[in-house]
């Protein structure tokens, strides 16, 4: 469990601070300090933040530059796009009060890995939103600043190719070339069981054209939501948007 000092936080920030171990949804890999506590996007998780990277990173398995190599994350992924990463928590320098590590979320193979990078390696800004989908109930809800914008039914990956479960972010929003992605696409930091499929297996949320599937478990792990929701998805939900799949 961790603590955050609290001796110079404001009466109302304190309760907020109270209140965040019945918010979170994970439990940090070693104890650390909030510069500012976490910020609680809906439902039942909290983060520190998400943005793009300033430079070519390591991923550490401790917040120490010594510690054993997660990951290797590029500034700028393979065509181009700016590499984004969600942080799950954060340790700060004991002598400024400043975050001098953040703890990501890996995007890639294996899921579900975390890791330390240098606070200065990424630019963040604070989370408001959340999409949380539910598998078994084949639903996907939008929450914004701790309220529901948006419920509405999903199609899930089938049997042997599940919609994988865990905390993951959006990295990047598109427009399909074709039309098997409906109008409008998300793409995922979670990966599928299938490694075959573009991108190697990366799980979408997006827009169809057959919405009579919806409501079932029918796809190779991606998420389908209906064109219309697709939209007021795109229209909502920024880069770096958590989302959260359980069972």
């Amino acid at each position: 469990m961790w603590s955050v000092r609290t001796s110079r936080i404001s009466p109302a920030r304190r309760a907020v601070l109270a209140a965040l171990p019945a918010l979170l949804a994970f439990t940090p890999v070693a104890p650390v300090a909030l510069a500012r506590p976490a910020l609680p996007v809906g439902r039942s998780i909290s983060v520190v933040g998400s943005g793009e990277l300033n430079w070519d990173v390591a991923v550490r398995a401790a917040p120490r530059s010594g510690a054993r190599r997660v990951s290797l994350l590029r500034q700028f992924r393979p065509d181009y796009r700016p590499q984004v990463v969600l942080a799950l928590s954060q340790r700060t320098d004991p002598t400024t009060g400043e975050p001098s590590w953040y703890r990501i979320s890996v995007p890639g193979r294996p899921n579900g890995r975390t890791g330390w990078i240098p606070a200065a390696a990424a630019d963040l800004h604070p989370v408001r939103e959340l999409i949380h989908i539910d598998r078994g109930a084949k639903t996907l809800e939008l929450w914004s600043k701790g309220r529901r914008v948006l419920k509405t039914r999903v199609a899930v990956g089938r049997p042997s190719m599940e919609t994988p479960l865990g905390l993951y972010y959006v990295t990047w929003k598109l427009v399909p070339r074709g039309s098997a992605l409906g109008v409008f696409a998300l793409e995922t930091s979670a990966y599928s069981k299938l490694s075959e499929w573009p991108g190697g297996g990366i799980v979408g949320i997006h827009g169809t054209y057959e919405p009579q599937l919806l409501g079932q478990a029918v796809s190779h792990g991606c998420v389908r939501v209906s064109n219309r929701d697709i939209l007021r998805l795109r229209a909502r939900v920024g880069l770096g948007t958590p989302i959260s799949i359980v069972p």
